[in-house]
């Protein structure tokens, strides 16, 4: 295997390559909700808010929420203030009485395993299976990475997609003045590496579980960087984190999170952050007004599919930043549908 030089991202732009992959699961959300809950019938009769709609079908939030999110991003419901209502394309093509609709053209999909795990998911907010990962061995994702041989599996596919956007997140950030990254549920290290790489003066640790501590050492030495990037195993909910960081990293973490997950570790890493700390999150994020972007609408139906989380919109983010102390929020893009967003733990005095 060729090496790999963290300074100089890939030239070939991958991002349709990614995007398949990503909105995989995107097809089987709007399969199910024409197919097997006749949804666009039901909304164009009853323009309704998230809280009615999951009400009506008894969903959980979460999962809602994805769903008419993915939907707006589509074109095929609309949102003024906080109620929905179907759109032309909806009313031609997605409603079961329409001579155009499409509900019969979806019909021969409507037993494939992920649009059937959508219909649980919807209604438990419970995540399924990764990627159809040995259902004796594993409840959801979370639990799949106690396995060794899964977490070795799901380490090595994150890998390979931060070697774009580790350099190009890392090239997007001025660290000047700064010492030490934390690398929260860092995974096999490939961000941390990253930011090392492209900012000379910084050192990095890899914070994550016991079952991904030898297979980042491992990967870490690979890419050359054991002398400037250690790993402490630990649990990120209920162990202390490194005192002595000056930035923190989330990146592609907290996506796998509820809400409340979400707004816990914002408030962890506020606590053990110093004055003038710096947290970043790099992230694939939603809209502020939650209209899109699709190729991120359609990632987050297959994190609510296998994981308890979603992309998260750029409000909700900044809601909670807020909420945990957080100032100076700002958002910019990166590469492949993906951005960061960075915010400053005030200094004292």
């Amino acid at each position: 295997m060729a090496e790999i030089d963290l300074t100089h991202p890939p030239h070939a732009d991958p991002t349709r390559a990614y995007r398949y992959r990503d909105g995989l699961y995107g097809a089987d959300l709007v399969t199910a909700a024409l197919v097997h809950l006749d949804f666009f019938t039901w909304l164009a009769e009853n323009p309704a808010t998230l809280e009615d709609i999951c009400a009506r079908f008894e969903f959980a939030t979460r999962p809602a929420d994805v769903m008419m999110t993915l939907f707006t991003a589509n074109g095929f419901v609309s949102r003024e203030v906080d109620r929905f209502s179907i759109t032309d394309v909806a009313a031609d093509f997605l409603v079961a009485d329409s001579p155009s609709s499409l509900i019969p053209y979806y019909a021969s999909l409507k037993d494939r395993p992920v649009t059937l795990d959508f219909l649980k998911v919807l209604r438990t907010g419970k995540p399924a299976n990764w990627g159809g990962y040995d259902e004796d061995k594993a409840a959801d994702w979370h639990r799949s990475m106690e396995d060794e041989a899964f977490a070795r599996q799901f380490t090595a596919a994150m890998d390979c997609r931060g070697t774009l956007l580790g350099p190009t997140m890392a090239q997007a950030l001025d660290l000047t003045g700064f010492s030490k990254v934390l690398d929260i549920g860092g995974g096999s290290g490939i961000y941390a590496c990253s930011l090392v790489a492209n900012h000379p003066h910084l050192t990095a640790v890899i914070f994550d579980q016991p079952s991904v501590e030898t297979i980042a050492r491992a990967r870490i030495a690979e890419l050359g960087y054991s002398e400037k990037v250690q790993v402490v195993a630990g649990d990120m909910f209920t162990d202390l984190l490194p005192a002595d960081c000056d930035v923190h990293l989330f990146s592609n973490v907290l996506h796998d999170w509820d809400i409340d997950e979400v707004r816990k570790l914002l408030a962890i890493s506020y606590s053990a952050l110093p004055s003038s700390g710096l947290l970043i999150i790099h992230d694939a994020f939603i809209d502020e007004d939650k209209t899109g972007p699709l190729p991120v609408a359609e990632y987050s139906a297959l994190l609510m599919h296998s994981t308890q989380g979603k992309c998260y919109a750029t409000s909700e983010y900044r809601e909670y930043l807020q909420e945990a102390g957080f100032e100076d929020i700002v958002y910019q893009n990166t590469a492949a549908d993906r951005g960061m967003m960075t915010a400053r733990k005030p200094r004292r005095g």
